[in-house]
């Protein structure tokens, strides 16, 4: 998707920002798997509005540059920056703008499906890493779908997610064709919304790539579900499970 084309750039942040605790999350996970690797330089690859760089830089006191094709994405992650360590730079995984060997961590979080060629991707990332250094994917992947909390609620979407997600060995084939080897796989299960009603008003907020291309009526109608759903069962919080894979 050609995110410069939409409007989700604007909305992102309110559809996905699961708040401070389920960052915290993501850096513990992707800590655990570092054995006392130093980190100077982080590569935030497909950072789109820069909803982990900060905490990338700040977890691990590092540069982190935050690569994009949008330029509306970057426009957003620019106008919310804090810290001067991070800079954003537009680009693509296929061509990334940096020496190689420069970096020691590349994170790509919910990106991989998007590059357009990713045997070139995942080159480039071994170009551009150093030697001891290790790559992060945090994806959704074909084998999550059916725990993915709103796909019984959008018939569409399910086709959709199958169709753009890819599964766990296609993930890991462009990669370990490159010489990369992979070191660990896990499902790291997030909360995104304390009830189903405030999960419907998240997903409606727009900033889902998928629930973007659905029809108008049978989005609403899907949300109208999601909150009759919530009114009728016990309160609960809503949670999805997101695979994280390590290449060295």
């Amino acid at each position: 998707m050609d995110y410069d084309m939409t409007d989700i750039p604007a909305v992102y942040d309110r559809g996905r920002d699961h708040g401070p605790e389920v960052l915290d999350l993501w850096m513990h996970a992707l800590e655990a798997h570092l054995q006392n690797l130093n980190v100077i330089k982080i590569l935030d690859l497909g950072c789109g509005t820069g909803r982990f760089s900060e905490s990338l830089a700040d977890y691990f006191k590092a540069e982190v540059l935050g690569i994009d094709p949008s330029a509306k994405m970057l426009e957003r992650a620019r106008e919310k920056q804090r810290d001067s360590r991070i800079q954003y730079q537009r680009g693509s995984a296929e061509a990334i703008s940096l020496p190689s060997g420069s970096v020691d961590m590349i994170f790509m979080s919910m990106s991989f499906h998007h590059f357009s060629n990713r045997a070139l991707a995942a080159c480039e990332c071994r170009r551009v890493l150093r030697e001891q250094g290790v790559v992060f994917v945090r994806t959704g992947t074909r084998e999550q779908i059916r725990a993915y909390p709103y796909a019984p609620f959008f018939p569409s979407s399910g086709a959709m997610l199958e169709e753009l997600l890819p599964d766990r060995t296609e993930l890991r084939e462009p990669f370990e064709r490159r010489g990369f080897r992979m070191t660990a796989w896990e499902v790291i299960t997030q909360t995104v919304a304390p009830s189903w009603k405030a999960y419907a008003d998240k997903l409606s907020a727009g900033g889902d790539s998928i629930l973007a291309r659905l029809s108008g009526q049978e989005l609403e109608s899907g949300l109208a579900a999601i909150r009759r759903h919530g009114a009728e069962g016990v309160a609960e919080a809503i949670v999805e499970p997101i695979d994280l894979f390590v290449f060295r």
